[in-house]
């Protein structure tokens, strides 16, 4: 057994140099086990007991089932054509101009990241929104930003459009209707800002037109189903929001019942679509919450629990700005799934509620937008540009570095934030919450 002083110590080491290898993938290594790791060393090392590791997967139980259920049913939509179909719509749609198919492409992404989560735009998306402007034959990284930039920007709509919404409120995940009151105003000033930055900053780019045409793809029948049974499961979601019930078995089990209609009247194995799921990502979050309720033993809360109390004394407006702000550029030190659960730990154990709790949750979900490290989701944003670009990225211009991706960020983050956090003052003064 490590002496306690050691293990002060030697416990936010492991945990501070396991989330900057996830983040630095050293030899490519994937980040799941370098937190996976990570935890299974605290457990050995007895900094962790085992009973303390299996509360604090157990705590991830809802944000695991939603996963399963939102990669579950893009893996369904991907293998039934929808997202190709969709990108095929967008660009026949744009009508030989790149200022409207970027306008297209911005919306496509924002219904999907609202109703399907940042995950499904930034990794499902991305690929089919690549092909269709290399069929176009029109520069694709102003279209490919979108999908990193809106998958961030418009994952705080509705409670299931980013998995980090989870991890922030966990139990006290506000009610829809307060839920809409709170963020509406905040995230409609968020998607219309990014967009406005983005148009500015690819203006060269989006003043030339498409000479290509491209082909059109028709939705097959299962697509079609696809998207039927897409809206009801939203329905689903939208009603066990507006309960106050949580939101990942309901996602699952729909989920499931699509993917079994599916396979039953294609034929099809829905075993090959379960192997397409990336399981390594629950891991991953399972590790993070072991990780984080070790650092919580410690008391490591407190520190955070003071800095919040220090920066609500200020004022509501001026702490409001500070809180969103720290917890935004936060993001891109330690990345935004650790940091949902330290902000999360904190504003529960703190009891916090109100405009304070809301600013929290959209500098972890706004934030991202500043650098490649910001969120998961922009990493497999990344990670899937490269894939696809078939070895030629220099050829494409798709070898988006970190220094590419922060020339955006740094200009479209902040002010989209400080739009953001505005509007969600705003509300607070025009509702008179506390």
């Amino acid at each position: 057994m490590i002496p306690t002083e050691i293990a002060h110590v030697v416990l936010p080491f492991v945990v501070a140099v396991s989330i900057a290898l996830m983040l630095t993938r050293p030899r490519g290594i994937s980040e799941v086990w370098w937190i996976s790791g990570g935890a299974l060393l605290l457990i050995s090392l007895r900094l962790v007991p085992l009973k303390l590791a299996g509360q604090a997967v157990a705590k991830g139980t809802d944000v695991y089932l939603f996963l399963i259920g939102m990669m579950l049913l893009s893996e369904l939509a991907r293998e039934q054509g929808v997202f190709d179909w969709v990108s095929s719509v967008a660009v026949r749609g744009a009508q030989g101009s790149c200022s409207r198919l970027f306008l297209l492409v911005y919306g496509v992404g924002t219904l999907v990241t609202i109703f399907m989560s940042n995950d499904a735009t930034a990794v499902v998306l991305t690929p089919a929104i690549l092909a269709a402007v290399r069929k176009a034959n029109v520069s694709p990284l102003p279209y490919l930003f979108v999908c990193a930039l809106i998958a961030n920007a418009a994952s705080f709509v509705l409670p299931i459009s980013n998995p980090a919404n989870l991890v922030v409120f966990h139990t006290g995940m506000p009610p829809l209707g307060r839920w809409l009151a709170d963020f509406g105003v905040p995230s409609l000033l968020s998607i219309i800002v990014t967009f406005l930055v983005m148009r500015i900053l690819f203006r060269d780019e989006l003043c030339k037109s498409i000479e290509c045409e491209v082909d059109e793809v028709n939705l097959s029948g299962n697509g079609k189903l696809v998207l039927v049974g897409l809206a009801l499961m939203i329905a689903v979601l939208l009603t066990a929001s507006a309960m106050k019930k949580d939101l990942g078995l309901p996602t699952c089990l729909a989920a499931l019942v699509i993917t079994g209609i599916i396979s039953v009247k294609s034929r099809s194995n829905p075993i090959k679509l379960a192997r397409e799921i990336s399981w390594a990502t629950l891991l991953l979050v399972a590790g993070l919450f072991v990780m984080v309720d070790a650092v919580e033993s410690q008391g490591a809360l407190n520190l955070t629990q003071q800095w919040l109390a220090w920066a609500s004394s200020l004022g509501q407006s001026t702490g409001a700005m500070i809180v969103g702000f720290a917890v935004g550029i936060a993001n891109n030190i330690v990345n935004n799934l650790p940091l949902g659960l330290i902000a999360g730990g904190t504003i529960q154990a703190a009891h916090t509620k109100g405009l304070m709790a809301n600013v929290v949750l959209i500098g972890v979900d706004l934030g991202p937008n500043l650098s490649v490290t910001g969120s998961l989701a922009t990493i497999l944003w990344l990670l899937a540009l490269r894939k696809d670009s078939g070895g030629d990225a220099e050829r494409e211009k798709l070898d988006v570095s970190f220094w590419k991706f922060l020339k955006v960020g740094a200009v479209a983050m902040p002010v989209a934030l400080f739009a953001a956090l505005g509007g969600a003052i705003l509300m607070q003064l025009l509702l008179g919450q506390r």
